[in-house]
C-alpha cells in the first residue's frame, strides 16, 4: 500500500514548496506559525501527519531558515510521520566544508549539516553542492542525494537565445562540471586562472582566446559577491570574446551585488530558485528547480 503524502517547507522555502507539491500533485500544507512578544516562534502542523511520508522544502540560507527546518523535521518525528523527507534547495554555510590546519576555524558546513542529520530524517536531498563533503556527514543511517542540475541548465542555455558559445568555468575547481555541461551542449569550454587572497576576494589572472568572436557564458554553482564572476566577464571581454552571459543555480547576491552585475558588462545571469526570494526581472532570467525535486520524491517515494 502507497502511503500518503504531504509537502511542507520553512517559511523562505513556501514557494518553492507550492510548486514542488503541485508537480507532484500532492497536497500542499502551510505551517500554523505565531511569534510571541519575547521571539519565540510557534510551530504547528495544519493537518495529521501520523502515517504519512512528510516531505520538507527547506533552504538553509539563513540562521532562522536553519533552525526551522530542525523544528520541522523533529516535529515530524515528534507526531510519528511515517518518513520524513527533506529537499534543501540551498545549503547555507556551503563554502565552508572544511578548516585549515591549526586555524580553530568551524567548519560549518559540515557541522550545520551534521545537525541537520542529527535530527533524524530519513532521506535528504541537497541540489547543487558546493563539495560533496557534507553528505558524508552522518553515520550512515540517512540515505542523501546530490541532486545535479544539469538538464535544467542545458534546457535553460538552449531556450536563451545565445549561439556560438563558449562555457566558461571562473577556476579548475568547478572545470568538471563544465566540462559535462559542455559536452551536453557540444560546445568548447575553458577554466580561468583565479587566486583567492580573503574571505569574499579574488584575484582573475586570465582567459584563453579560444573565447574570441564568442560569446561567453560564465557558469559557476553560485554567485554571493559576484566579484570573480564579473572579472571572469572582464577577462572574457579582454580575450575577444562579443558578449558575455552568467549562469549560476544559487543566485545568492549578497551585498551591492545586484548593483554591480546592473554596471557590469554581463548582458543577462541565468539562475535557480534555489534561494528564498529571487524573481524574474531586468537583470535575472530564473528558472524553478520544482520539477526536479518533484521528480526525486516520486522516485524515492514511490509516487504515481
Amino acid at each position: 500500500m502507497t502511503l500518503e503524502s504531504m509537502v511542507v517547507a520553512n517559511e523562505a522555502s513556501t514557494e518553492l514548496g507550492w510548486k514542488v507539491a503541485k508537480e507532484l500533485g500532492v497536497p500542499f500544507s502551510e505551517m500554523i506559525r505565531k511569534r510571541f512578544a519575547d521571539g519565540e516562534m510557534y510551530h504547528a502542523f495544519p493537518a495529521e501527519v501520523a502515517g504519512k511520508n512528510l516531505i520538507i522544502i527547506g533552504a538553509t540560507h539563513t540562521d532562522s531558515s536553519h533552525q526551522e527546518l530542525l523544528d520541522l523535521i523533529q516535529g515530524g518525528r515528534y507526531w510519528n510521520a511515517a518518513t520524513i523527507n527533506v529537499a534543501i534547495p540551498y545549503l547555507g554555510y556551503s563554502t565552508m566544508e572544511r578548516a585549515k590546519p591549526n586555524s580553530c576555524e568551524i567548519p560549518k558546513g559540515v557541522t550545520r549539516t551534521r545537525q541537520i542529520f542529527r535530527a533524524r530524517p530519513h532521506f535528504v536531498a541537497f541540489v547543487d553542492l558546493h563539495s560533496e563533503a557534507v553528505l558524508h556527514a552522518h553515520a550512515g543511517e540517512i540515505r542523501t542525494e546530490h541532486v545535479w542540475t544539469d538538464e535544467l541548465v542545458i534546457q535553460k542555455i538552449r531556450a536563451s537565445g545565445l549561439n556560438d558559445y563558449v562555457l566558461v568555468s571562473p577556476d579548475y575547481g568547478f572545470s568538471k562540471r563544465i566540462a559535462r555541461l559542455a559536452s551536453m551542449l557540444d560546445c568548447p569550454h575553458i577554466a580561468a586562472d583565479k587566486d583567492r587572497y580573503d574571505t569574499d576576494k579574488t584575484i582573475i589572472g586570465q582567459v584563453s582566446s579560444v573565447v574570441k568572436g564568442k560569446t561567453a557564458i560564465v557558469c559557476d554553482d553560485m554567485i554571493r559577491t559576484g566579484g570573480s564572476i564579473i572579472q571572469t566577464a572582464q577577462r572574457c571581454l579582454e580575450a575577444g570574446a562579443v558578449q558575455v552571459a552568467v549562469m549560476a543555480t544559487h543566485l545568492v547576491l549578497a551585498g551591492d551585488a545586484r548593483k554591480r552585475f546592473q554596471n557590469s558588462p554581463i548582458s543577462r545571469v541565468m539562475g535557480s530558485d534555489t534561494v528564498p526570494g529571487v524573481k524574474n526581472d531586468a537583470l535575472l532570467d530564473v528558472y524553478s528547480v520544482a520539477p526536479l525535486l518533484a521528480d526525486i520524491f516520486r522516485r524515492h517515494l514511490k509516487i504515481k
